[in-house]
């Protein structure tokens, strides 16, 4: 019995430059809907950013139907401010998300990148590199879109498995 395709929201979540990509997979062939970052001038106050980070969200889980999200969990942070400052953007991504009904899926970063590049040191490069080969995009997305779509990638390899969906877990 054939899979019915899903539409997976990868985000990898920071204030000024979220990328953002839809996956639609059946768990075994996977295709980039569309992916792209959304970004935040250095000039805007830090609730600027915030309110069009929700906003923006918002607008694609309304347009492209995901029907869960798959984000970056989060990591060790050596500067305090940053680590604040990242936990406000993911607050707003998670609650905007699952406001939507979306259940929300956290994956390390480590496990994205061994997911998708083989191995967890990989480069940012090596990870943006196989996502195009992975999704047959014709070209090499922006990194922070390339994450997105490795974030979404990884949830999407998952999902034969029992427990890939849910409330907010970390894997």
């Amino acid at each position: 019995m054939k899979a019915e395709p899903v539409r997976i929201l990868g985000v990898d979540t920071s204030l000024r430059s979220t990328g953002v990509g839809i996956l639609l997979t059946d768990g075994v062939r996977h295709r980039a809907v569309t992916y792209g970052a959304i970004k935040a001038p250095a000039s805007w106050p830090r609730s600027r950013c915030l309110v069009q980070l929700r906003e923006k969200i918002s607008a694609l889980i309304e347009e492209e139907k995901p029907v869960i999200a798959a984000i970056e969990g989060i990591f060790h942070c050596r500067n305090i401010k940053t680590a604040f400052i990242l936990g406000e953007a993911r607050g707003v991504v998670i609650s905007t998300c699952a406001e939507a009904g979306l259940p929300v899926i956290e994956y390390a970063p480590r496990k994205v990148k061994q997911g998708v590049a083989g191995g967890g040191n990989a480069t940012k490069d090596q990870v943006a590199r196989m996502v195009k080969t992975l999704l047959g995009l014709p070209e090499v997305p922006q990194n922070d879109a390339a994450d997105a779509l490795a974030i979404a990638y990884c949830h999407a390899t998952r999902l034969r498995t029992a427990g890939a969906t849910g409330d907010i877990k970390t894997l």
